[in-house]
């Protein structure tokens, strides 16, 4: 059984976490890897994805679907740290991604300097960048051959996309981090025009539903503005990017709307941030309808008249702290280090003081511990304070839940599901509860969990599906019509063409190989043509365009009489021809050890065969109607040959005025038709078993000449040598009338006389004689006697073993 590609999905990161996200595809050769992130929960090297079980130089393509640093900042360091230069690999994001990628990568490398976990350098991180390619979404990327890539838009953050890839025409459709809800300035995520293999997609949700955005925007800024009445400060832990932009949408909104808060101000803790506004106000073009429309009006959205930057100045925490109530919004948004860390410590022992956790907090981090409201929590420094700050979450987070993600993959309608970017628990939930849905439809989807570094491997079946191009798409076939042509496959794609058009659609040229092969020859030329004609059937005898004696062996192999004890076999290579070359080789080469051949002597011989090999092709219609009874008779008692009488009126049916032979088995009978070989019966059982004989008889009679012919006829001088060989030729003579050789057979055998040697056979096959004027006498032994002035030899019928010695005339 011929060896199945198989795709190898291979997770070195997201496998049942949230997290470090890092898939690696592998099919039919080709590596693709999606998305390089580290592991918020972690630093330095642990944060890694298991890049170690990977060999970089191997792998073609490296498709980043956003900035967040889950999914990109271990970017450079695979980039410069790993053998990943060593091989042809590329890396792809959108243009909005490489723009914010940049700064994002800026502030990882100043955050993490300080700490000895350092994975990389401000050089190499400017090196890596370099090196990106920015894509647009619905662009058609072809990386390497046999891999295509389309972004399509995502929603999430700006820039965020999704990648259908086809390796070899498996479609691949990898989703990254994703949103089906638009929301103030993000259009949501596509559903691809096709429909991919293997979908792989986030669970970072599992089975929970978010509230509707109407109500959660009007239950956040109630919450908010609560928190402002009570005198307290109100933080908001957020990524610098993506989620930061649309919460100051919507409070810029609400204090527009509430003149009481203008004296409150809001706080953007960010410089990374305001780097990036740039970007944002760059980008509306890739933003949903409502940000265009406004940014049109010269209503620029990302201009916020009651949000201000933090002040530059060192400290700047402890003085907003003790100052009067405010709403700052602070990243990261995971609360590990950084501003909003700071601002938690300060804040945390003032109950008058609130923290809207506003994003997905991902396990062992503080944002994720703190929703546990804890009477106390550690500082940076390692110190214990209490707990009195109000804690609430409220999800801003642009991730699908579990009734977009549902309503996703059934839009989508992959062969095969695989969840990554999520929790065990939730994952293992959303995989039962979409199975649910699939079975009570009937529908059999495949749905995969993988853990970190467990390979998958998915089998499909495989398809070819070759274009008709040229000259061959000019008119569309009909149903059940044959189309020939060349198949060509580049990049795993395959085109059927006219050999005509290879050049013009192709870029190909083609060329014919011609072999040669000499072979010392110890008999003379009549005896080889004798053997070849025993075992192709009939040969072309002539003259090539050198005036060098050739016959042609099917149609397909030269065999030249270069010199006196030397052939050369000349052929066009193909497979079909150079097995008739090897068999005509094999034949020439034995020539001198067969029983029915003559070694070559000191004297000159002609070793001319006095009559035709009796398995060459048969010239009369009649010795091959007979040798068909014969193996009828084998396997049905009674055969006889009906001939129509022209003497007498046509009565009857057009069948029973053509010759044929008549089959009886017991009282049901059969009639081949001779001219057209087709049988017809009142039993149909009869039909088929003689139909299924018939064809096997025709097969067993015919020689190889008959059933397979290639290439043009060899050519023939006008000369007096060329005729002589044509008229020698047992096939050179235009076939009878099947009743006119009939009846000539019924009269009795008629002498041939011609000037130059000819041989006959009778009905059954067996030698007549041979006449012609001769240089000489005597014969070779085992030969039944010698021709004398034209008269035929008389029938032998019990010399029937004698066919398979040659008749050889003996000249002195």
């Amino acid at each position: 059984m011929a060896d199945v590609p198989k795709l190898s999905i291979t997770l070195l990161g997201a496998g049942q976490e949230v997290g470090r996200s890092c898939c690696v595809l592998q099919y039919r050769g080709r590596t693709i890897v999606c998305d390089a992130g580290v592991h918020p929960a972690y630093s330095g090297i642990a944060s890694l994805p298991f890049i170690d079980d990977l060999d970089w130089s191997t792998v073609e393509v490296l498709l980043i679907t956003h900035f967040h640093l889950d999914h990109a900042a271990a970017l450079t360091y695979i980039m410069e740290k790993t053998n990943f230069r060593d091989g042809k690999g590329k890396v792809y994001m959108t243009h909005p991604t490489k723009a914010l990628h940049k700064f994002m990568m800026q502030d990882f490398v100043r955050m993490s300097s300080s700490s000895s976990d350092t994975l990389f350098t401000p050089l190499e991180m400017s090196m890596s960048l370099a090196s990106i390619i920015p894509v647009s979404a619905h662009q058609v990327i072809t990386p390497c051959p046999g891999v295509t890539f389309t972004p399509y838009h995502a929603g999430h953050v700006l820039g965020a996309c999704m990648f259908l890839i086809d390796i070899a025409g498996l479609k691949i459709l990898y989703t990254g981090d994703y949103s089906r809800e638009e929301d103030r300035h993000l259009v949501k995520a596509e559903i691809p025009p096709v429909h991919p293999d293997v979908l792989i997609v986030e669970s970072t949700y599992g089975v929970q539903s978010h509230e509707p955005r109407e109500d959660k925007e009007t239950r956040f800024t109630n919450l908010v503005h609560s928190i402002i009445r009570r005198g307290g400060h109100v933080l908001l832990p957020t990524f610098a990017l993506g989620r930061a932009q649309e919460l100051l949408l919507i409070l810029d909104e609400y204090w527009a709307k509430h003149p009481d808060l203008h004296n409150v101000p809001i706080y953007y803790a960010s410089s990374l941030a305001r780097k990036c506004m740039a970007v944002f106000q760059t980008y509306i073009h890739t933003m949903n309808a409502n940000v265009r429309a406004r940014f049109a009006k010269r209503d620029n959205p990302f201009v916020f008249k009651h949000i201000t930057n933090v002040p530059a100045t060192r400290g700047w925490e402890r003085k907003i702290a003790e100052g009067p109530p405010c709403v700052v919004l602070a990243s990261p948004g995971f609360m590990q280090t950084g501003p909003s860390r700071e601002l938690l410590e300060l804040w945390a022992p003032d109950s008058r003081n609130g923290l809207i956790v506003t994003g997905y907090s991902i396990e062992g981090t503080m944002a994720r511990d703190i929703l546990t409201e804890p009477e106390e929590i550690t500082t940076m420094k390692g110190n214990t304070i209490p707990r009195k700050i109000s804690v609430d979450y409220m999800s801003f987070s642009a991730h699908v839940d579990y009734s977009q993600n549902s309503e996703f993959m059934e839009l989508v309608k992959p062969q095969h599901i695989v969840l990554v970017h999520g929790e065990a628990t939730g994952m293992g939930r959303l995989k039962a509860a979409m199975q649910d849905r699939y079975k009570s439809r009937d529908e059999e989807i495949k749905i995969h969990m993988p853990r970190n570094l467990e390979t998958l491997e998915l089998t499909f079946r495989s398809e070819r599906v070759a274009k008709a191009i040229g000259a061959l798409a000019a008119k569309p076939p009909a149903p059940n019509d044959v189309i020939s042509g060349l198949l060509v496959s580049k990049d795993y794609s395959y085109t059927l063409l006219d050999p005509r058009d290879l050049r013009d659609f192709a870029g190909l040229t083609t060329c014919v190989v011609t072999q040669r092969q000499k072979v010392a020859l110890g008999v003379g030329w009549d005896l080889v043509r004798w053997h070849l004609e025993g075992m192709f059937g009939s040969v072309e005898e002539g003259m090539d365009k050198d005036g060098v004696v050739t016959m042609r062996v099917m149609g397909a192999v030269d065999v030249k009489f270069t010199s006196e004890h030397e052939l050369t076999l000349e052929w066009d290579s193909s497979a079909s021809n150079d097995m008739i070359a090897d068999s005509t080789l094999g034949l020439i080469t034995g020539i001198d050890k067969s029983p029915a051949s003559v070694k070559m002597t000191t004297g000159a011989h002609s070793h001319a065969p006095k009559h035709a090999h009796p398995h060459a092709d048969v010239a009369d219609p009649v010795t091959r109607i007979q040798r068909l009874a014969w193996f009828l008779e084998e396997h049905f008692d009674s055969v006889e040959l009906h001939m129509p009488d022209e003497a007498e009126p046509s009565e009857g049916s057009e069948d029973e005025r053509e010759p044929s032979l008549l089959v009886q088995i017991y009282e049901a009978e059969a009639v081949i038709n001779l001219r057209t070989m087709t049988v017809s019966s009142t039993s149909e059982s009869l039909r088929r078993r003689v139909e299924a004989v018939l064809d096997m008889a025709v097969s067993t009679v015919s020689s190889l000449s008959e059933a397979f012919t290639a290439g043009a006829p060899v050519h023939v001088e006008d000369t007096a040598q060329a005729g002589e060989m044509e008229r020698s030729r047992s096939s050179g003579t235009p076939l009878p009338p099947i009743e006119e050789q009939a009846e000539e057979e019924a009269k009795g055998p008629t002498p041939d006389v011609t000037d130059g040697d000819a041989s006959m056979q009778d009905a059954n096959g067996k030698g007549q004689g041979q006449n012609g004027d001769t240089a000489g006498s005597g014969s070779a032994e085992g030969t039944r006697g010698g021709a004398q002035g034209g008269e035929n030899d008389a029938e032998d019928e019990d010399d029937e073993d004698d066919d398979d010695d040659a008749i050889l005339q003996v000249h002195g």
